[in-house]
């Protein structure tokens, strides 16, 4: 019958003597197993003890055990009931157990004649059927009753059975359906003067991420709590809503800044404050994660600032779920694995090297996949380890690895400027096997910039797989397939793919998910943290992300190469400029305090204003300039920017008060987002991504940065011949570049022209998916200053309170 309706039935057999832990394990698998719908307890009464009943969920109990549960509607029956059914078959004439009928929800009658049966004896709604006495019909007709009255019931139980487990079905199939937000805002009480950034986190009590995570949308099976206040999101929810619209899309960029940043996260967060908490608008805002290095280091953390914050504060700035601790082991496994390759292959013969990758194992010896796959790669077809050829066997034990090829370097989450160039392999032990190389931060590992762009557990792991750490001398590129690690990478992955879900000071949820370099990487949060947020707000709602650095570089980047790898596409840019960046670029100093200077602002409003408004129409994509307030600033000021960059091309442009007012300083902002992210959009993509790497170079050079023309040194230019052969031509480009100028001179302020990029080499990240090529010098491991922030940080033994961490 339930193969009939469509029903999937498993039967669980249980050993006779097991106990009842044994049932509670095997329940409490069932309970938490979405794809199972209904469980029907056949067990010995004996077994059915209340632990075993109140262990079973109500909603997947079928067959109505659970008496404490709701009664049954619309006719269904519980198993207890059928129970009492079949024993009344078999009842005597004299009616010695009529105390049972008022247990029953039905009753069999057998009897001669009327019976008058008082109506005392039942339950309120009990159904009744009647059938012959026994005494009356001869053996072969009581064989034909029982059997008609054992399948009457049988079918009639059973069909009921069947409609209980489609109702707990379609119950389940409509709580896993896209559900409405009902957030509540937490009350801001903004001081003044605005006290410190730590201070106002913690006067400000967080909602628990469970009842976050149920006011938005999520449901428990999808949430891993991480203590009270954060939580991971698992990717399952990408199924669960697949036919849900997403939401509208919106990127926080910025103009040139200086040197101490000009608030794009305080930004972005003041805008999804301004938008749930006022608009009563659905948003999310996803940031990266920051690394530890600048928080003990200069620059400090990155949860926003004043009244515009995420919280707490503490936990987003140090450790938070551990991503980043995963991506250094992940990144520092590799390095140990291309070392210890290498002097394998310096110290062993072709036939040891074999015996030990491929060992016998109780006299069998059989590949791993991860080896089948480089057979693969290798073109040879075999899976028999004794088929192969003694050159096939030379030809996959190794790797042959140039040290001088070698780009993998380990990397740590501090800044550490003394492990910028390192040796290796001193001991004795290592047997001369001796090379430079280095450190860089956590951040800049490539592992990063891979759980930035994946899309899936499945797509990290092929990214994972295809990063190359060197060539052979031979000329080939050499991954970490080839190493034998990837799938060991993908392991130590696993849950820092899950974006971490936090909240703002006014209770509106944050999605925190990797934190890639802006320069040597594309410097975004995750795809995935979008792809989730943008389910959750539903069409009319907004998810809020931001790009590092310029608009040139973050902006860029965010378009060509983050997009690309999405699919998705953006309804607005939202362009963060300051009063003081503004005069720097109109020709003042560069974050000296400023008089009221119009002139300056002007200057840096009509050439850099202008420039990187200009650069997100040529995506396509509408501009809203907001203007990060200061304290220092004066009405003319605001004022004066707010028509230049009207006249320059901006949608709108308005002054943003979030870092002293919280949301209700941004309401402008997010109204203005509002209108502009309503307005029909015409997106693309700045080059084609089949263009010869070259002239993507060019292109970004002339059309973003305001180059006459690129000029590639001999080493860039054998690097991208060796990527054409390598077949790696078709990727996007990251353009390594600093962040201080439109051009390549950090000097050089306002909208620099009449200049030639040079390209003094070309580097190549295949598992992330983008060709990078180095304008300048990049550093890739930050030093510590003089003075570091880790001065004032400490921890009060008694409140286990941290203090001076802002």
């Amino acid at each position: 019958m339930a193969g009939k309706i469509g029903l999937n039935v498993t039967q669980i057999c249980l050993a006779e003597e097991c106990s009842e832990d044994e049932i509670v394990e095997e329940l409490l698998k069932l309970n938490e197993d979405p794809r199972v719908h209904g469980v029907y307890l056949h067990l010995p009464q004996a077994s059915l003890t209340s632990r075993v009943l109140d262990t079973l969920k109500p909603e997947k109990d079928i067959d109505g055990h659970i008496m404490k549960s709701i009664s049954p509607p619309n006719g269904r029956y519980c198993l207890n009931s059928v129970i009492v059914v079949l024993q009344f078959m078999f009842l005597c004439p004299d009616g010695k157990e009529i105390t049972h009928l008022m247990q029953a929800d039905a009753v069999v009658l057998l009897g001669t004649g009327n019976m008058d049966i008082p109506s005392t004896w039942f339950r309120p709604g009990t159904v009744s059927l009647c059938f012959l006495s026994l005494s009356s019909l001869s053996s072969n007709s009581l064989n034909i009753v029982l059997s008609l009255s054992f399948i009457t019931l049988l079918s009639w139980f059973l069909l009921f059975v069947d409609q209980n487990v489609v109702h707990s079905c379609c119950r389940w199939i409509q709580e896993k359906q896209y559900r409405p937000w009902l957030l509540r805002s937490l009350k801001l009480q903004p001081l003044t003067p605005v006290p410190s950034d730590i201070e106002i986190s913690r006067a400000q009590i967080p909602k628990p991420v469970n009842q976050l995570a149920e006011e938005v949308g999520l449901l428990p099976e999808e949430l891993e709590a991480y203590g009270r206040n954060k939580a991971k999101v698992r990717l399952s929810l990408l199924d669960r809503l697949h036919t849900q619209p997403d939401g509208k899309y919106v990127l926080v960029a910025g103009i040139t800044p200086t040197p101490l940043g000009e608030g794009k996260s305080t930004v972005t967060i003041g805008l999804v404050q301004a938008l749930s908490a006022h608009l009563k608008l659905n948003s999310f805002a996803c940031l990266r994660q920051p690394s530890q290095g600048p928080t003990f280091g200069v620059k400090g953390g990155a949860a926003g600032g004043g009244y515009a914050q995420v919280i707490p504060m503490e936990e987003f700035n140090l450790h938070l779920t551990g991503d980043i601790h995963a991506i250094t082991a992940a990144n520092n496994l590799v390095a140990a694995a291309i070392d210890a390759r290498m002097l394998h292959e310096a110290t062993q013969s072709d036939k040891a090297l074999f015996n030990r990758l491929v060992p016998s194992v109780n006299g069998v010896r059989r590949f791993s996949p991860i080896q089948i796959s480089r057979l693969r790669r290798l073109g040879f077809n075999k899976t028999d380890p004794a088929s192969l050829t003694p050159q096939e066997v030379s030809t996959f034990v190794r790797l042959d690895l140039d040290p001088s090829t070698i780009t993998w370097q380990r990397v740590v989450d501090t800044n550490d400027r003394f492990l910028r160039k390192i040796t290796v392999g001193q001991a004795s032990t290592e047997k001369g096997q001796i090379r430079e190389t280095g450190f860089d931060i956590a951040v800049a590992s490539e592992i990063m910039a891979i759980l930035a762009l994946a899309d899936s557990l499945e797509d990290m792991r092929n990214r994972l797989a295809r990063m190359v750490v060197g060539t052979s001398r031979a000329g080939q590129p050499v991954t970490t397939e080839d190493l034998g690690v990837s799938g060991a990478l993908t392991v130590l992955m696993k849950d820092a793919i899950k974006p971490t879900l936090m909240q703002t000071l006014e209770g509106t949820p944050v999605f925190v998910h990797a934190g890639p370099f802006a320069n040597i990487a594309h410097g975004n949060s995750s795809v995935l943290a979008d792809k989730l947020a943008l389910k959750l707000v539903g069409r009319d709602g907004f998810v809020v992300t931001e790009a590092g650095f310029g608009a040139d570089i973050g902006m860029e980047k965010f378009f060509n190469i983050k997009c690309r790898a999405s699919g998705l596409r953006p309804n607005v840019v939202v362009l963060v400029a300051t009063v003081r960046a503004l005069k720097m670029h109109g020709g003042g100093p560069n974050v000296r305090k400023h008089t009221t200077n119009l002139s300056l602002v002007a200057g840096g409003c009509h050439s850099n204003l202008r420039k990187q408004i200009q650069i997100a129409h040529l995506f396509g994509v509408p501009v809203v300039v907001a203007l990060n307030v200061f304290k220092t600033d004066t009405q003319a000021e605001i004022e004066h920017v707010c028509q230049i960059a009207k006249e320059c091309g901006a949608s709108d442009a308005v002054p943003c008060h979030h870092w002293a007012q919280g949301g209700r300083g941004s309401l402008e902002l997010a109204q203005a987002v509002n209108e502009a992210a309503n307005r029909p959009g015409n997106f693309q993509f700045l080059y084609d991504i089949e263009m010869p790497i070259a002239e993507k170079i060019r292109t970004i050079a002339q059309k973003v940065y305001g180059a006459d023309d690129i000029e590639l040194s001999p080493t860039a230019k054998d690097k991208i011949d060796y990527y054409n052969q390598q077949g790696y031509g078709l990727l996007p480009i990251c353009m390594a570049k600093t962040h201080l100028s439109l051009s390549h001179m950090p000097d050089k302020k306002g909208a620099p022209t009449g200049f030639v990029l040079p390209i003094r080499d070309v580097r190549a990240s295949i598992g992330a998916g983008f060709i990078y090529p180095l304008v300048g010098t990049m550093s890739t491991m930050p030093g510590l200053p003089t003075r570091p922030c880790f001065y004032d940080i400490d921890l009060d033994p008694v409140t286990e309170e941290i203090t001076g961490l802002f």
